[in-house]
């Protein structure tokens, strides 16, 4: 069982940045490939990046590419995402969670462990 708890959203201006942190309980956060996803009013739960158990491999979907930075420091069991040049398209509940699986997987359906997610609104 992995709990995870996200902090670190707000309301900022287009072109601000901020640092979303999730950290997880238990002692095999180091086994979970680790996702952040997100999900805006009336839309799916998107995965915009992840990143393999050891970080070695991460993935960022196209629309956050070279903006969003996703990295994680397993021996305090958090996962970070760095946002910046936000814009307002980014506004959305942010929600961190963890898979079993190896690889990178951008289906929700394949992540069994979720936090509560946390806000980020960007204002034009």
């Amino acid at each position: 069982q992995v709990q995870l708890v996200e902090s670190g959203g707000g309301l900022v201006q287009a072109g601000d940045s901020l640092r979303l942190s999730c950290v997880a309980s238990g002692r095999t956060f180091s086994s979970y490939a680790l996702g952040w996803f997100r999900q805006a009013p009336g839309k799916g739960r998107e995965l915009v990046a992840g990143i393999t158990r050891g970080g070695a491999n991460t993935y960022y979907a196209d629309s956050v590419k070279g903006r969003f930075t996703i990295s994680r420091a397993n021996a305090k069991n958090t996962v970070y995402l760095q946002l910046s040049s936000l814009k307002p398209e980014d506004t959305a509940l942010y929600y961190c969670a963890a898979s079993r699986f190896l690889i990178i997987s951008t289906s929700v359906d394949d992540y069994a462990y979720w936090g509560q997610g946390t806000q980020v609104t960007v204002s034009s």
